[in-house]
Protein backbone atom coordinates (compact mmCIF):
# COMPACT_ATOMS: atom_id res chain seq x y z
CA UNK A 1 0.00 0.00 0.00
CA UNK A 2 1.44 3.38 -0.91
CA UNK A 3 1.76 6.45 1.03
CA UNK A 4 -1.28 7.73 -0.27
CA UNK A 5 -3.35 5.28 0.45
CA UNK A 6 -2.23 4.76 4.00
CA UNK A 7 -2.84 8.19 4.65
CA UNK A 8 -6.43 8.44 2.82
CA UNK A 9 -7.77 5.18 4.20
CA UNK A 10 -6.46 5.98 7.46
CA UNK A 11 -7.80 9.72 7.91
CA UNK A 12 -11.13 8.55 6.02
CA UNK A 13 -11.59 5.93 8.92
CA UNK A 14 -11.00 8.54 11.97
CA UNK A 15 -13.40 11.09 10.37
CA UNK A 16 -16.10 9.28 9.81
CA UNK A 17 -15.44 7.62 13.09
CA UNK A 18 -15.74 10.81 14.26
CA UNK A 19 -12.34 10.20 15.72
CA UNK A 20 -11.54 13.79 14.29
CA UNK A 21 -14.86 15.51 14.66
CA UNK A 22 -16.86 17.95 11.91
CA UNK A 23 -15.19 21.13 12.35
CA UNK A 24 -11.68 20.12 13.56
CA UNK A 25 -8.90 21.78 11.88
CA UNK A 26 -6.16 19.72 10.09
CA UNK A 27 -2.70 20.54 9.47
CA UNK A 28 -0.39 18.86 7.06
CA UNK A 29 2.60 18.28 9.68
CA UNK A 30 -0.12 16.61 11.90
CA UNK A 31 -1.21 14.00 9.57
CA UNK A 32 2.68 13.39 8.13
CA UNK A 33 3.02 12.93 12.42
CA UNK A 34 0.28 10.82 12.43
CA UNK A 35 0.66 8.53 9.50
CA UNK A 36 4.67 8.72 9.23
CA UNK A 37 4.11 10.09 5.44
CA UNK A 38 5.91 13.06 3.44
CA UNK A 39 4.12 16.24 2.02
CA UNK A 40 3.13 14.65 -0.93
CA UNK A 41 1.27 11.54 -0.99
CA UNK A 42 -0.63 13.94 2.31
CA UNK A 43 -1.67 16.81 -0.16
CA UNK A 44 -2.85 14.15 -2.50
CA UNK A 45 -5.08 11.73 0.27
CA UNK A 46 -6.28 15.43 1.00
CA UNK A 47 -7.44 15.86 -2.57
CA UNK A 48 -9.58 12.58 -2.63
CA UNK A 49 -11.11 13.52 0.77
CA UNK A 50 -12.18 16.71 -0.54
CA UNK A 51 -14.14 15.21 -3.11
CA UNK A 52 -15.83 12.96 -1.03
CA UNK A 53 -16.92 15.64 0.89
CA UNK A 54 -15.40 14.52 4.33
CA UNK A 55 -12.56 17.71 4.23
CA UNK A 56 -12.64 21.50 2.92
CA UNK A 57 -10.18 23.70 2.58
CA UNK A 58 -9.26 26.44 5.23
CA UNK A 59 -7.26 29.43 4.18
CA UNK A 60 -4.13 27.37 3.73
CA UNK A 61 -5.37 24.43 5.82
CA UNK A 62 -7.89 21.86 6.18
CA UNK A 63 -10.86 21.10 8.20
CA UNK A 64 -13.20 17.99 8.67
CA UNK A 65 -16.08 19.22 6.80
CA UNK A 66 -19.13 20.27 9.37
CA UNK A 67 -22.09 18.31 9.11
CA UNK A 68 -24.70 19.68 7.24
CA UNK A 69 -28.24 19.43 7.91
CA UNK A 70 -29.21 21.11 4.29
CA UNK A 71 -26.64 18.71 2.53
CA UNK A 72 -28.88 15.34 4.76
CA UNK A 73 -31.85 17.10 2.61
CA UNK A 74 -30.40 16.97 -0.52
CA UNK A 75 -28.77 13.51 0.00
CA UNK A 76 -32.39 12.06 0.88
CA UNK A 77 -33.90 13.46 -2.06
CA UNK A 78 -30.85 11.79 -4.58
CA UNK A 79 -31.01 8.54 -2.11
CA UNK A 80 -34.64 8.10 -3.24
CA UNK A 81 -34.39 8.86 -7.07
CA UNK A 82 -31.02 6.40 -7.86
CA UNK A 83 -32.00 3.33 -4.73
CA UNK A 84 -35.64 3.56 -6.17
CA UNK A 85 -34.43 2.60 -9.53
CA UNK A 86 -32.03 0.26 -8.26
CA UNK A 87 -34.53 -1.53 -6.63
CA UNK A 88 -37.02 -1.68 -9.67
CA UNK A 89 -34.67 -3.34 -11.50
CA UNK A 90 -33.78 -6.12 -8.60
CA UNK A 91 -37.52 -6.46 -8.75
CA UNK A 92 -37.28 -7.53 -12.41
CA UNK A 93 -34.95 -9.96 -12.22
CA UNK A 94 -35.26 -13.98 -12.52
CA UNK A 95 -33.46 -15.05 -9.40
CA UNK A 96 -33.34 -12.97 -6.28
CA UNK A 97 -32.61 -15.17 -4.28
CA UNK A 98 -29.20 -13.30 -3.33
CA UNK A 99 -31.69 -11.00 -0.85
CA UNK A 100 -31.24 -13.57 1.24
CA UNK A 101 -27.81 -12.93 2.04
CA UNK A 102 -29.03 -9.30 2.58
CA UNK A 103 -31.43 -10.54 5.21
CA UNK A 104 -28.81 -12.83 7.13
CA UNK A 105 -26.35 -9.69 7.27
CA UNK A 106 -29.50 -8.12 8.87
CA UNK A 107 -30.45 -10.88 11.48
CA UNK A 108 -26.13 -10.98 12.18
CA UNK A 109 -27.07 -7.85 14.46
CA UNK A 110 -28.62 -8.58 18.43
CA UNK A 111 -28.65 -6.75 21.11
CA UNK A 112 -24.93 -7.66 22.24
CA UNK A 113 -23.59 -6.43 18.96
CA UNK A 114 -21.71 -3.05 19.00
CA UNK A 115 -22.75 0.32 18.01
CA UNK A 116 -20.00 -0.21 15.11
CA UNK A 117 -21.34 -3.22 14.10
CA UNK A 118 -24.84 -1.61 13.47
CA UNK A 119 -23.55 1.36 11.97
CA UNK A 120 -22.06 -0.88 9.37
CA UNK A 121 -24.18 -3.18 8.70
CA UNK A 122 -27.29 -0.61 8.42
CA UNK A 123 -25.02 1.52 5.51
CA UNK A 124 -24.18 -2.26 3.91
CA UNK A 125 -28.22 -2.67 3.78
CA UNK A 126 -28.33 -0.37 1.11
CA UNK A 127 -24.63 -0.79 -0.95
CA UNK A 128 -25.62 -4.15 -1.05
CA UNK A 129 -29.43 -4.04 -2.17
CA UNK A 130 -28.06 -1.39 -4.89
CA UNK A 131 -25.84 -3.56 -6.00
CA UNK A 132 -28.19 -6.48 -7.08
CA UNK A 133 -29.24 -3.95 -9.28
CA UNK A 134 -26.36 -5.08 -11.78
CA UNK A 135 -26.17 -1.35 -12.54
CA UNK A 136 -22.46 -0.25 -11.99
CA UNK A 137 -23.64 3.32 -11.27
CA UNK A 138 -26.56 3.45 -9.27
CA UNK A 139 -24.40 1.12 -7.28
CA UNK A 140 -21.86 3.14 -6.86
CA UNK A 141 -23.92 6.55 -6.31
CA UNK A 142 -25.55 4.90 -3.26
CA UNK A 143 -22.31 4.08 -2.01
CA UNK A 144 -21.10 7.51 -2.05
CA UNK A 145 -24.03 8.99 -0.61
CA UNK A 146 -24.03 6.80 2.01
CA UNK A 147 -20.31 7.46 2.96
CA UNK A 148 -21.03 11.11 2.87
CA UNK A 149 -24.25 10.09 5.63
CA UNK A 150 -21.81 7.94 7.83
CA UNK A 151 -20.26 10.52 10.25
CA UNK A 152 -24.46 11.93 10.80
CA UNK A 153 -25.47 8.26 11.49
CA UNK A 154 -23.07 7.18 13.81
CA UNK A 155 -24.85 10.18 15.66
CA UNK A 156 -28.24 8.45 14.97
CA UNK A 157 -27.38 4.87 16.31
CA UNK A 158 -27.51 5.55 20.29
CA UNK A 159 -31.39 5.78 19.68
CA UNK A 160 -31.94 1.96 20.01
CA UNK A 161 -35.93 2.41 19.35
CA UNK A 162 -35.04 4.04 15.53
CA UNK A 163 -32.29 1.17 15.34
CA UNK A 164 -35.47 -1.30 15.62
CA UNK A 165 -37.62 0.64 13.41
CA UNK A 166 -35.26 0.96 10.65
CA UNK A 167 -34.48 -2.91 10.47
CA UNK A 168 -38.42 -3.59 10.75
CA UNK A 169 -38.21 -0.98 7.72
CA UNK A 170 -35.22 -3.26 5.94
CA UNK A 171 -36.86 -6.43 6.84
CA UNK A 172 -40.10 -5.11 4.52
CA UNK A 173 -38.02 -3.96 1.54
CA UNK A 174 -36.26 -7.13 1.15
CA UNK A 175 -39.70 -8.88 1.65
CA UNK A 176 -41.55 -6.61 -1.52
CA UNK A 177 -37.95 -7.63 -3.06
CA UNK A 178 -38.30 -11.15 -2.71
CA UNK A 179 -41.71 -11.43 -4.18
CA UNK A 180 -41.01 -8.88 -7.00
CA UNK A 181 -43.33 -6.59 -5.96
CA UNK A 182 -41.74 -3.63 -8.02
CA UNK A 183 -44.11 -0.93 -6.39
CA UNK A 184 -44.40 -1.89 -3.09
CA UNK A 185 -40.45 -2.50 -2.46
CA UNK A 186 -40.53 1.33 -4.15
CA UNK A 187 -43.06 2.51 -2.22
CA UNK A 188 -41.22 0.99 1.04
CA UNK A 189 -37.79 2.09 0.45
CA UNK A 190 -39.05 5.85 -0.58
CA UNK A 191 -40.94 5.61 2.80
CA UNK A 192 -37.61 4.29 5.21
CA UNK A 193 -35.54 7.31 3.20
CA UNK A 194 -37.69 10.14 3.78
CA UNK A 195 -38.56 8.74 7.17
CA UNK A 196 -34.79 8.30 8.75
CA UNK A 197 -34.10 11.68 6.78
CA UNK A 198 -36.70 13.94 9.08
CA UNK A 199 -35.70 11.86 12.18
CA UNK A 200 -31.97 11.93 11.74
CA UNK A 201 -32.25 15.90 10.98
CA UNK A 202 -34.77 16.76 13.61
CA UNK A 203 -32.08 14.74 15.91
CA UNK A 204 -29.28 16.57 14.92
CA UNK A 205 -30.93 20.22 14.70
CA UNK A 206 -32.38 19.14 17.91
CA UNK A 207 -29.30 18.37 19.11
CA UNK A 208 -27.21 20.89 17.81
CA UNK A 209 -25.93 22.91 21.10
CA UNK A 210 -25.05 19.56 22.60
CA UNK A 211 -23.01 18.53 19.86
CA UNK A 212 -21.15 21.58 19.55
CA UNK A 213 -20.12 21.63 23.32
CA UNK A 214 -18.40 18.28 22.29
CA UNK A 215 -16.69 19.88 19.51
CA UNK A 216 -18.66 18.75 16.41
CA UNK A 217 -19.72 21.84 13.97
CA UNK A 218 -23.33 21.21 12.26
CA UNK A 219 -24.47 23.67 10.58
CA UNK A 220 -27.98 24.25 9.13
CA UNK A 221 -26.87 25.95 5.26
Amino acid sequence: MSQMQNVEIGLREMILGLEVGPGERLTERWIESRFGASRTPVRAALLRLETEGLVCRDGRGWTVSPINLAELEQIAVYREAVEVAAVKLTCALEDRTAVEIIEAMLDSCDAGSPREEWHRVGMDFHIELARLSGNEFLFRAVRDAMTRLSRARWLEVRDEAALGRAWAEHHAILAAVRTGDADEAARRLSAHIVGSRDRLVTSLHNDRRGLRARGFAVVAA
